[in-house]
């Protein structure tokens, strides 16, 4: 599209108020559809610089409106060339805000520049980008305000590394209420997961503990009440460990891998947990466990469960569970998918045997009661909850 074409796809009338230096909000009208054009794919490198020699005029118009309607259009463009983005970033904050916060044009050294300014609204805005590159993020733990450390501690898109986690732990040592943030991340380093279970209040652990796998020793010791304010369920925890084969062992080496906690994490759908329970007590590799349990028939789950020394009154219980797992489909794994497939699986369990120990029947209800309000609770509003 050359710059020609580009002039004819705008009236007459658009031309002549972006030329205007008296009507304002027609020329950012006329801004915002150039933007749009430049936005399009298929320019020559000829008109592309032709395009940004455009964007440079209306970066510099004096009129606050149109480049307000440059930087909104063009926020997330890949087509804003940097200066421009620059010069955007260093204007007003209406104008300035929108850029920093999502234009994919500014590099991490402009980023950095723009913390270490002090403005705390555009700390905000670079805080809660998708992506915060490492470098900008111990920045923002150095110099940040308040607002955009705890913004950016709570940002799944915000890269932590090992320096950036000390840093925040140094920095916010006596201040465990920003600490707490981590635990809103989808996931912890197990070594800051330890850490924080430390510092943070007595609500924050049990939300800690319910969303992010502890090392396997620490879930022990917590479910035996070695902290008395936490308690750890460690059927949940089996089900968030990323090293589920490590997990059984030390439950074992703890004397805690009990019939009732296999059984309970079966009907809880964790599969993962159950196979290893089932290899590490009747001392096959996991991969010989997974053949016996799901593609031997009912005489290899039967076989596995006698070698394992679990006792021959949960075989039905267990038989009933496989059965059920293998009928059901997990959905795209969000929590509502999970909360549905677990719903089932109890269901499921529940018509087709009626035998299994009532306590352990009533957690799994216990449980999904609990995954019920967890989620009803996510779908409202914060403001809303803060008004009620």
């Amino acid at each position: 599209m050359s710059v020609k074409a580009l002039r004819a796809r705008l009236t007459r009338e658009d031309v002549a108020r972006l030329a205007s230096a008296q009507d304002d909000e027609g020329r950012a009208l006329a801004a915002r559809k150039i933007c749009a054009r430049i936005s399009m794919p298929g320019m020559t490198e000829a008109e592309r610089t032709a395009a940004n020699a455009i964007l440079e005029v209306l970066a510099n118009d004096a009129a606050e409106i149109v480049r307000r309607a440059l930087s909104v259009t063009l926020a997330r463009s890949p087509s804003l060339p940097r200066e421009v983005a620059r010069k955007l970033a260093a204007d007003i904050d209406s104008i300035a805000v929108p850029v920093i916060a999502g234009s994919p044009s500014l590099t991490e050294d402009d980023l950095t520049e723009i913390v270490r300014s002090g403005v705390v609204i555009r700390q905000l805005a670079i805080a809660g980008r998708a992506e915060v590159p490492g470098k900008v993020v111990r920045e923002l733990v150095m110099r940040g305000g308040d607002p955009a450390v705890q913004r950016v501690i709570a940002n799944d898109g915000a890269h932590f590394d090992a320096g950036s986690y000390a840093l925040t732990f140094e920095r916010y040592r006596q201040q465990p209420a920003m600490l707490e943030q981590f635990v809103e991340r989808s996931s912890l380093p197990l070594e800051v997961t330890e850490k924080l279970i430390n510092v943070i209040s007595e609500a924050a652990v049990e939300r800690l503990i319910s969303r992010h796998a502890l090392p396997p020793q620490l879930a022990v010791e917590l479910a035996e009440n070695t902290r008395e304010r936490a308690t750890v369920d460690l059927v949940e925890q089996a089900g968030l460990s990323q090293d589920p084969r490590r997990f059984v062992q030390q439950l074992q080496m703890n004397g805690r891998l009990t019939p009732s906690l296999i059984l309970r994490a079966l009907f809880r759908g964790h599969m993962s947990f159950f196979e290893h329970c089932m290899a590490e007590l009747a001392g096959v590799p996991h991969a010989k466990a997974w053949l016996l349990i799901h593609d031997a028939g009912p005489l290899g789950l039967d076989a596995l469960m006698e070698r394992s020394g679990l006792p021959r009154r949960i075989l039905p219980a267990v038989r009933a569970s496989v059965s059920a797992y293998h009928s059901l489909e997990v959905g795209a794994q969000g929590p509502e998918d999970i909360v549905k497939f677990r719903t089932a699986l109890t269901q499921r369990i529940f018509t087709h045997f009626q035998g299994a120990p009532e306590a352990d029947l009533q957690y799994c209800m216990d449980r999904l009661e609990l995954d019920m309000a967890t989620l009803a609770e996510k779908a409202i509003p914060s403001d809303a909850r803060k008004a009620g």
